[in-house]
């Protein structure tokens, strides 16, 4: 129960008032105070960097003087000096895998010292993260055990593992709604483990939250009039993700930021550079954008939506390092990590004149680096028979 970590200290009294002798039934017998304080396993108040998790020891409050010795033939209490001569033949010394107490003179308090197992990990964790997942809740969950992320019962097993998931997690997949659950879910377990699960805002959240809101209601589009509704339809909506929707996740999608600078990666959903029309730093770019959505104005979310669906600003070989460049250089880091557009579409193999698929989606295994190694695409395209991507950063490229 007890290795070499760091040692924590605490006091307690030793000596409590003796009571009636009780025995039980093992190898040798041996007397115990009944009002002796327990070794480990009592419930009290513990110091500011106690652990609150696994099976530590119990740590003591301040104790009082220590009284005078029992009378010869009594016990002592645990951990004391035994006088020989006062005990009978049964009587078995405190186990010496408990704590050691040391104590001076009368009026001392002991200090005992618990030394854990196990010290709790120091510092972030690695870092994941995780491309466009669009309601694919089975691939998402094979991909995170894969990684050993979680568990054979969908629970966070990866300590102090830190996961950003870089937005859409519904439309066009199976089950948006479930893939959301387990999100949030995991965001609770990881917090409570030492790690974190967060998530970006896709311009899917978006999407869904206008259908939600705004349904048939007009907006002004580039295109003329549109609907929220007929845009979500459109763009994979799942009559299933409609019906299950409940206000909890649309909170959750609301309050999702847009922007992150985690360990020198920008990490965003859209490669595009609409960020910069929000502010000038990450904070001013996700308040304004929350400011917005509380508006709860159809007009206002569609600009929203419209801007995070532009794609490809990365993708030109003489343009695309510089759009790289001017985010880096606004809020920081070296690289963009991004998600938005699937890595077929950015090498060209999907859509392409001739036709030719033998480089399809299926070829993707892994983020596509790009931009002089400016930007990393994490969507592999699992909509289009692609890969989930749960990558861990850096990457060695």
């Amino acid at each position: 129960m007890y290795g070499s970590a760091t040692v924590v200290e605490g006091s307690m009294t030793q000596g409590a008032g003796q009571g009636p002798v009780m025995r039980t039934e093992t190898l040798r017998d041996f007397r115990v105070p009944v009002t002796e304080p327990a070794p480990y396993g009592v419930r009290g108040a513990q110091p500011d960097d106690a652990p609150v998790y696994g099976g530590y020891p119990a740590y003591y409050g301040e104790g009082t003087s220590v009284p005078a010795q029992p009378p010869v033939g009594q016990a002592p209490a645990a951990g004391g000096p035994a006088d020989a001569d006062g005990l009978d033949d049964g009587y078995t010394p405190t186990h010496r895998d408990l704590p050691v107490i040391s104590r001076g003179g009368p009026g001392d308090t002991v200090q005992v010292q618990y030394v854990p197992q196990e010290a709790p990990a120091t510092g972030p964790g690695p870092l994941y993260v995780v491309g466009d997942v669009h309601g694919y809740l089975d691939e998402l969950v094979t991909e995170l055990q894969a990684q050993g992320l979680i568990d054979a019962d969908h629970r966070w097993s990866a300590g102090n593992a830190r996961i950003w998931f870089l937005g859409d997690f519904t439309d066009r997949g199976p089950d948006g709604i479930g893939v959301i659950d387990l999100v949030m879910r995991l965001s609770a377990e990881a917090a409570a483990a030492g790690g974190y699960c967060k998530a970006l805002m896709g311009n899917h959240e978006l999407l869904l939250i206008g259908a939600k809101r705004f349904g048939d209601t007009p907006v002004a589009s580039g295109a003329g009039t549109a609907t929220f509704q007929a845009a979500w339809l459109l763009n994979g909506g799942q009559r299933t993700d409609m019906e299950r929707l409940e206000d909890v996740h649309l909170q959750w999608m609301s309050r999702l930021d847009a922007a992150v600078l985690v360990d020198g990666h920008l990490l965003l959903h859209s490669d595009t550079t609409a960020y910069l029309d929000y502010g000038d730093s990450i904070e001013d770019v996700n308040d304004t954008i929350h400011e917005l959505l509380n508006r709860n104005d159809a007009d206002i979310t569609w600009d929203l939506f419209r801007k995070f669906t532009k794609r490809f600003a990365f993708r030109d070989e003489e343009t695309g390092p510089q759009a790289v460049r001017e985010l880096l250089d606004t809020y920081g880091g070296g690289r963009v990590v991004h998600g938005h557009s699937p890595i077929p579409y950015l090498l060209g193999e999907v859509g392409t004149e001739d036709g030719d698929e033998s480089h399809g989606p299926e070829a993707v295994n892994g983020p596509h680096v790009y931009a002089d190694g400016l930007a990393i695409a994490m969507d592999g395209g699992v909509t289009m028979a692609g890969k989930l991507l749960v990558v861990q950063l850096p990457l060695n490229d």
